[in-house]
């Protein structure tokens, strides 16, 4: 019996995949959170690691996927992390896969898709959506600039209107630098300010629509 936390801000999604989970016999659902530190305060308080946590990356105003990975992953002997989620941009992708999940899934998957790689992950399997994958063998096939994961989040938080002092902040970085990775995001993507970078960065699908 696979054991699973549900992670997700939407309670209608959450019941679905309760639902689906309870559902089959060889899943079963611990427990539910609608973000990021819900699931870390659950992990603590149930009696051992369930096997699996399926993940959403944005989640409100609450912690969200990334960052929740990347604390649940630090934990001693930590449940693998499946993401669960509409996003697949680049900077999702890589931000999640730099956090240490193990697998990476769309939510329109059909449900036995997903019960697959949840079997997968439970056995320390990397998963990835088949549009994921393509994404990523595209890109390297295309020879198309690639970002870091943090340069990632800094262009993607540049999109969604951020300035330096408020992403260093966010990051918890100095803004001088927030600055050099500015400067090697420009130099990457061959561009000369934060407008161009951002318009780069969306029409190559590194980053998101804010």
């Amino acid at each position: 019996m696979i054991e699973v936390l549900l992670v997700d801000d939407h309670p209608v999604v959450r019941r679905g995949l309760r639902a689906m989970v309870d559902e089959l016999p060889e899943l079963v659902a611990v427990g539910e959170a609608g973000d990021g530190a819900e699931a870390l305060r659950l992990l603590d308080s149930l009696p051992h690691r369930p096997h699996v946590v399926l993940m959403d990356l944005q989640m409100g105003a609450g912690m969200h996927g990334v960052e929740a990975t990347r604390r649940i992953t630090a934990l001693p002997d930590p449940p693998a992390v499946l993401i669960l989620t509409t996003y697949s941009t680049d900077a999702d992708i890589l931000a999640a896969v730099e956090a240490g999940a193990t697998g990476y899934l769309l939510k329109d998957a059909p449900p036995q898709e997903l019960v697959s790689a949840v079997q997968a992950a439970a056995r320390g399997e990397t998963v990835l959506a088949p549009p994921v994958a393509a994404r990523l063998l595209g890109r390297v096939r295309a020879g198309r600039p690639t970002l870091s994961p943090r340069e990632a989040e800094i262009l993607q938080l540049l999109a969604e209107g951020l300035a330096n002092r408020q992403i260093s902040k966010r990051l918890f970085i100095s803004e001088a630098t927030v600055k050099t990775h500015l400067v090697h995001i420009y130099e990457k993507l061959g561009v000369d300010s934060r407008t161009a970078a951002i318009a780069a960065g969306l029409s190559s699908g590194l980053i998101r629509a804010s």
